[in-house]
């Protein structure tokens, strides 16, 4: 009798531990909520390696034709340069070959003046010499300021006196001692005048 007793104890004991395991035993949890749980990884959808793949095709062609921009500015600023620095010296060219030609004349000018006692030839040289300096002016931009009978300016003029003129009016420029000139709308250099002060006679009245 005792022995049956403590086989339906034990039979009981049992049947409480598996009723017990069984309220502990966590319910299944969905395969994606698993994986979020335990940190795996999740596949990599087919259409996101795609877009990823495009973008990286896209940003070495970028990188490629970073390259190539760089390499033809490189280029460019080299152009530039020598551009720059050829027109300087063809400009300059253009400028000084007028000069050359009066530089002639003015040679011939002093071989003759050595070979003859003619002053009128001389004078008559000379101012030719003259004529040919101020059309390899006019060629390089450079042009003469108006002076004698213009309205004085100070802006291109510089005046060195004042006199009694009974031909210009006062304010009026009588006489040039020096001339200006301009190169484009740039003043080169003033030209030095006399300014009529008006009629003597007027100053005495």
């Amino acid at each position: 009798m005792t022995g049956v007793f403590k086989d339906m104890t034990h039979k009981h004991h049992n049947d409480k531990k598996q009723d017990n395991d069984w309220e502990e035993a966590p319910a299944d949890i969905p395969a994606e909520e698993a994986a979020a749980e335990t940190g795996a990884p999740d596949a990599e959808c087919p259409a996101e390696a795609g877009e990823l793949e495009k973008l990286r095709g896209e940003l070495a062609e970028a990188q490629e034709k970073l390259i190539y921009l760089q390499a033809d500015y490189q280029n460019y600023r080299k152009r530039t340069s020598k551009d720059i620095a050829d027109a300087r010296i063809y400009g300059a060219a253009n400028a000084l070959e007028p000069f050359i030609t009066v530089y002639d004349y003015l040679t011939m000018a002093r071989q003759a003046a050595d070979k003859s006692d003619k002053i009128e030839q001389i004078r008559q040289g000379l101012s030719m010499i003259l004529d040919q300096y101020m059309k390899a002016f006019e060629e390089s931009g450079v042009s003469r300021v108006e002076t004698v009978g213009k309205p004085f300016d100070p802006s291109v003029h510089e005046a060195v006196a004042r006199e009694a003129s009974d031909e210009f009016p006062e304010g009026i420029i009588v006489k040039e001692w020096t001339g200006g000139y301009r190169f484009g709308e740039r003043l080169l250099r003033p030209a030095k005048v006399v300014v009529s002060s008006g009629p003597a006679d007027a100053k005495e009245a």
